[in-house]
């Protein structure tokens, strides 16, 4: 079966490494939070604060404490905080070892869309474009496919571009692909996905 979003945000923080600073973005990326575990990761948020906790429980949640997405969140004992210009000198000085973001379409030479849809309102860019060019490493996680069936993984974006060539790797409800030279190469299914559904459910190039 497709993981789930939890699974898929689960499988996403697997990609951290120890000792390193992460900055998650809004929509399921931000519930790689709950899946840190015993590793010492560092989460950034671009509005202003480093070393973000959980998801606070129903009930306790402290409306002065939110993340860029403007969600609740918690507190650690070594958290600090600080202006948006500090904190976009730490994203734009490659500071942040590496950033999981959503996105709206992927293509197969890394060109990420994750901003706005044309005749859509937007509030604003956010920080994914500076995020895009200042980590170290990108990794995506998304639906493989829209709600009308069609595929998120393009041979070339439609909708205007948040980076081009930046996305490494795409963690999807089917499967985990890497952005490799030629197109997309399937480095692991979901269990009981088979990696012709995934080739089938994507239109842009998947290599061997």
């Amino acid at each position: 079966m497709p993981w789930e979003r939890e699974q898929m945000a689960e499988r996403a923080a697997q990609e951290l490494e120890d000792g390193t600073y992460v900055n998650l973005g809004i929509g399921i990326p931000t519930l790689v939070a709950n899946y840190i575990g015993d590793k010492d990761i560092t989460l950034q948020s671009e509005n202003g604060m480093l070393g973000m906790g959980p998801f606070p429980y129903e009930g306790e949640e402290d409306p002065d404490l939110i993340n860029a997405g403007k969600q609740t969140i918690t507190e650690l004992d070594r958290t600090v905080y600080f202006d948006s210009a500090t904190s976009f000198a730490m994203i734009r000085g490659g500071k942040i070892a590496c950033a999981i973001l959503g996105a709206m379409e992927v293509a197969e030479n890394g060109d990420l869309a994750n901003w706005m849809i044309p005749g859509k309102l937007v509030k604003g860019m956010g920080g994914a474009m500076d995020l895009v060019a200042g980590v170290q490493k990108v990794v995506v996680v998304m639906d493989h496919q829209n709600k009308k069936g069609d595929s998120k993984l393009l041979k070339e974006c439609s909708l205007p571009l948040t980076g081009t060539g930046v996305v490494n790797r795409i963690i999807t409800n089917l499967g985990v692909l890497d952005v490799v030279e030629g197109g997309l190469k399937i480095v692991e299914t979901a269990p009981g996905v088979t990696e012709d559904q995934i080739r089938e459910a994507t239109e842009a190039t998947v290599v061997n």
